[in-house]
């Protein structure tokens, strides 16, 4: 038989390592099909996990990868959280970053002509 120890939840685990303020974040993001483990798609929050997995989802616009090194066993500061993971997301490519803004923010007028141009142009008559 395992330790016990040897696995924890998914979404304990991305909470106590402080990829979501809240374990409810963790449990959504994971029931909405967007955490891989192992390159496998997981849906459900129980999903066991422990060290060696290998763990790819979304956080914010950053697709992050992660190797979990260790289980928690509470969530701690920082530090204790950054210990408990291996960072293997790719560096940001400097060429597909996003570029800059060229003006202001458009306002609520300029969005609405720009909507009344488009919807002109896909009418087709």
């Amino acid at each position: 038989m395992t330790d016990p120890r040897s696995t924890d939840r998914i979404d304990k685990w991305l909470w106590q390592a402080r990829f979501f303020k809240t374990r409810s974040l963790a449990t959504k993001q994971v029931a909405s099909g967007a955490v891989r483990v192992n390159a496998t798609r997981v849906t459900k929050a129980a999903s066991p996990v422990g060290p060696g997995d290998v763990l790819t989802f979304a956080q914010g616009r950053q697709i992050r990868v992660i190797r979990i090194v260790a289980l928690a066993t509470r969530r701690g500061p920082a530090p204790e959280a950054q210990a408990l993971y291996d960072d293997l997301t790719p560096a940001p490519d400097p060429a597909a970053a996003e570029q800059p803004r060229t003006g202001p923010r458009p306002t609520k007028k300029d969005r609405r002509s720009l909507d009344a141009m488009r919807d002109d142009g896909e009418s087709g008559f």
